[in-house]
């Protein structure tokens, strides 16, 4: 049986690490964070961007140390044009589908409706498990 590996959207690392998920939801991030975890270059630039208290940025920089950032490449590139010339998504957005295409990952998000209209991609909600 083929390992699922998993790329967790800014929104579910922000509610991680201030455990606001249910109690599944907090189970089943603590089983990918020992997993093979990875968040997309664009949700690292999100989470490094929040205006955060010393100790919030603290957290932040101790989960990034933990898991995998994937970077752009040119098939992300090419893929996220593709998707943005067939239906309205923001960049970012479009830039983490992609990425969670490209490397064949299962993508966690709370914004399951923003990612739901791209074909082949799979979303998990870690608040409705």
């Amino acid at each position: 049986m083929e390992e699922i590996v998993y790329l967790i959207d800014t929104n579910a690392v922000i509610d991680y690490l201030e455990k606001r998920l249910p109690a599944i939801g907090m189970d089943f991030m603590s089983f990918v964070m020992g997993a093979v975890p990875a968040i997309s270059i664009i949700t690292k630039i999100e989470l490094l961007s929040f205006n955060a208290s010393a100790e919030h940025h603290r957290q932040l920089t101790d989960f990034l140390y933990k898991v995998n950032v994937l970077t752009l490449t040119d098939d992300i590139v090419d893929k996220c044009i593709d998707i943005r010339n067939q239906r309205k998504i923001d960049l970012p957005d479009a830039v983490i589908a992609t990425t969670a295409l490209v490397y064949h990952r299962v993508l966690i998000s709370r914004n399951v409706s923003d990612f739901k209209k791209i074909q082949g991609l799979q979303v998990i909600d870690p608040h409705r498990l």
